[in-house]
């Protein structure tokens, strides 16, 4: 389960990307840094996750697993890859066609995080700071700490955009409606799969 949400949510964050309305938080720092930085967004993604884990291990190693490990070295490259195989397939996509692509994006990375999760083999390095924050540090509540840490993402993400040349009329494509629907949508759709299909499957197994 961890494995089959992992892959995924991977093949949903390239849909997102060809929908360019705007991705989750944490996408919209690694679309920021993929605009700056001249690497594969794969080998990208492991190198900031990377960071990311190793200040889980310092502040608290309790919430990494192997799904941690498996999130790590496959999202980036499948994504990469889904991305591109999408571009080859639909070279100039319609804004009909990424209206589409949105919602299926949305529809697949909640049902591949509801399998992800209710695995619970260990959480994302990105989810792992807010833990630590709300959980070890008490810095506050994790709805909070996770609005906070969301927020910080989108700014950087849009500033790291914006620097490497693109101009600011297309930040939308990587911090937009689909970075807000995601956001207010996720939580019921996500809990939504857990009751009807995720809990069901490892209850059954």
């Amino acid at each position: 389960m961890s494995l089959f949400g992992v892959i995924i949510c991977a093949v949903s964050v390239g849909v997102f990307k060809l929908a360019a309305l705007g991705v989750d938080p944490f996408q919209s720092l690694m679309s920021g840094l993929d605009a700056l930085i001249p690497i594969k967004f794969g080998t990208l993604y492991v190198i900031v996750n990377v960071v990311l884990l190793l200040f889980s291990l310092i502040a608290d190693r309790s919430r990494i697993g192997i799904a941690t490990f498996i999130n790590l070295f496959l999202l980036g490259y499948i994504t990469q890859f889904t991305y591109d195989l999408l571009q080859k397939m639909i070279p100039d996509p319609s804004m009909g066609v990424r209206v589409i692509c949105l919602i299926i994006g949305i529809i697949v990375i909640c049902f591949g995080s509801s399998l992800y999760m209710t695995a619970d083999l260990g959480v994302s390095t990105y989810d792992a700071v807010a833990i630590v924050m709300s959980d070890k540090w008490k810095w506050g509540k994790f709805k909070y700490i996770r609005i906070i840490t969301d927020l910080v993402c989108v700014i950087l993400g849009c500033t790291l955009f914006v620097s490497a040349g693109n101009p600011i009329g297309k930040i939308p494509t990587i911090a937009g409606v689909g970075t807000i629907i995601t956001a207010f949508f996720m939580g019921p759709l996500i809990d939504l799969f857990n009751e009807k299909i995720a809990r069901p499957l490892l209850n059954k197994k």
